[in-house]
């Protein structure tokens, strides 16, 4: 088939690529930075072009012959503070990809969501929630994919943890206790690339995410673990941890936010996950990201015994 992805240059992007190009898919990738999207270029069957995204007329020349529309485009935070940001990326861009898909004659929609959307009172999860609502009532044939937190070679997970571990002895953890069932990248991909010829993906939502349920806290302390530091992560109580999103809304590249904490109040943790259905069995963490952070073998050794006894 021929793909046309929207937010393909992104991290889940690299993951989704090499999906389709595995199932013999051609894929044309929009993105407004093509310098940024040298790695694409690498894959076979992937074609990168400039375009304005939010210009429905631009969108459509661009998507006229494909069979489907791959939306992925997100953010985790916005610029300022009142959800703006958040509304421009996951409401106004589905409905002007829905415009053009229909300018286009394109029939078929594929939309990365997330976990938790219409849950809790963050600007994320309430605007995620309404872009699968233009989705899903947009009249077009629609799958619509929910994956928790998502992990793999360059997430801005474990690797932003990673960072702030090796330069910090002490790391004040807010919401510690908000629990996660984080999803390998490249099950999400293939759940997507899937979604293409799968008879039940028509109409569907699927709910993406890894085999075990941890506390943000238990991931922090065992990625210290396994790079073989010897770190204090304190879980901060309620109030602090307000008080520090708040501080890290000011903070350059906003790290933390208060968006982000309002988000945690909710537990990110599928109800019905869909990978298992699709014939996927979902890696874990401990199978993926030492390697990612480079954890020595020995480490690796340590840090699964410590898990193993905590269990």
């Amino acid at each position: 088939m021929h793909i046309v992805t929207i937010g393909g240059s992104g991290f889940l992007g690299h993951f989704t690529a090499r999906a389709l190009s595995r199932g013999g898919h051609s894929n044309l990738v929009l993105t407004r930075q093509a310098a940024r999207c040298g790695h694409l270029r690498l894959v076979p069957g992937v074609r990168l072009r400039v375009a304005d995204v939010y210009d429905s007329d631009a969108l459509a020349t661009q998507f006229e012959g494909a069979d489907a529309v791959l939306s992925m485009a997100g953010i985790l935070n916005e610029r300022g503070h009142g959800g703006e940001g958040f509304r421009r990326a996951h409401v106004t861009l589905p409905e002007t990809l829905v415009t053009a898909a229909k300018v286009a004659g394109v029939n078929r929609l594929l939309h990365v969501s997330a976990l938790g959307a219409g849950e809790g009172g963050s600007h994320y999860q309430a605007t995620k929630a309404l872009g699968e609502q233009v989705v899903q009532g947009s009249g077009l044939v629609t799958t619509v994919f929910r994956p928790s937190v998502i992990f793999g070679e360059g997430d801005s997970f474990f690797n932003r943890f990673a960072g702030l571990l090796r330069f910090s002895p002490v790391l004040p953890l807010a919401c510690a206790d908000s629990r996660l069932q984080p999803v390998w990248a490249n099950d999400v991909a293939s759940a997507i690339a899937l979604a293409l010829e799968h008879p039940d993906a028509p109409g569907s939502t699927w709910e993406l995410a890894g085999p075990r349920v941890y506390t943000l806290g238990e991931l922090v302390r065992w990625t210290a673990d396994t790079l073989g530091l010897n770190r204090w992560v304190p879980g901060l109580p309620d109030g602090l941890s307000r008080l520090q999103a708040a501080m890290m809304d000011f903070v350059p590249g906003k790290p933390f936010s208060t968006d982000n904490y309002r988000s945690l109040q909710v537990d990110n943790v599928a109800t019905d996950n869909a990978l298992p259905r699709l014939g996927i069995t979902p890696a874990s963490v401990e199978s993926v990201v030492p390697d990612i952070l480079g954890a020595s073998p020995r480490q690796r050794r340590l840090s699964g015994a410590r898990r193993r006894h905590a269990d």
